[in-house]
């Protein structure tokens, strides 16, 4: 299945390289091009991409708006939005995660990445930018913000123990596989535990289960002397 790229940003000359890269797949093809937020949103109701490439800051209409409208859109339902950032730490990455960006990745990615990060978010994961910084994120997803993505956390008590625990290793980072290895679990089970926690919870995709997993206190950030970025996540009983 070919991946449906639609590229919004204001640099026309990085919209054909990233036109050439991704066109020269075999998996990909581009649909669109826009160079700012406004045209982003009508491109994608007019082409239904798979993934829109989003600029941060663009004229007029700037990318966090659009992506606000996009993921907002019950038509495009099906559109993933994979953020493009200058500053990896920029708080405007947090806000994007917010109101329902997939993910992102720093402008200066090299283009394996970018093409992998492309397939990562097409295929329903979070994508996160290696480089960021994780404290920063966290502090901006769990204050407090206008229009921000959140979650009662009374909607946790749907969850199983085992989804709770596998939405936690999610939210700090873990992949399937890393997930279905520290569990002692299948990969298959593992993405069955992801599916139910993201319908109980209503999330679009995994990036929004994080948001939620944070915002609603299941993980909290950490300590400055807390292993791996996070907080200690106390671990559910049962299977």
């Amino acid at each position: 299945m070919t991946i449906r790229v639609l590229l919004a940003d204001d640099q026309a000359l990085l919209r054909g390289t990233f036109r050439l890269l991704i066109d020269s797949c075999e998996d990909m093809e581009v649909v669109g091009e826009a160079a700012n937020g406004q045209e982003a949103v009508d491109l994608a109701r007019t082409h239904r991409p798979d993934i829109v490439l989003m600029d941060i800051r663009m004229p007029g209409t700037d990318g966090l708006a659009a992506t606000a409208t996009i993921c907002e859109d019950p038509e495009l339902a099906g559109t993933r939005v994979l953020v493009l950032t200058m500053f990896e730490t920029d708080e405007y990455v947090a806000k994007a995660l917010r109101v329902g960006a997939s993910g992102f990745l720093g402008k200066y990615v090299t283009t394996d990445a970018l093409l992998a990060g492309i397939r990562t978010v097409a295929a329903g994961e979070a994508l996160l930018s290696p480089g960021a910084t994780r404290a920063l994120i966290t502090r901006f997803l769990t204050a407090p913000a206008p229009g921000a993505l959140l979650a009662s956390p009374d909607r946790l008590n749907d969850l199983t123990p085992r989804e709770r625990e596998v939405t936690c290793l999610a939210a700090r980072g873990r992949s399937n596989d890393q997930i279905a290895e520290e569990l002692v679990l299948s990969v298959l089970t593992v993405r069955s535990h992801i599916q139910r926690a993201l319908t109980k919870l209503g999330a679009r995709d995994r990036a929004q289960l994080v948001v939620i997993a944070y915002q609603t206190g299941l993980v909290r950030p950490a300590s400055p002397s807390g292993p791996g970025g996070h907080s200690r996540v106390p671990t559910p009983k049962g299977r």
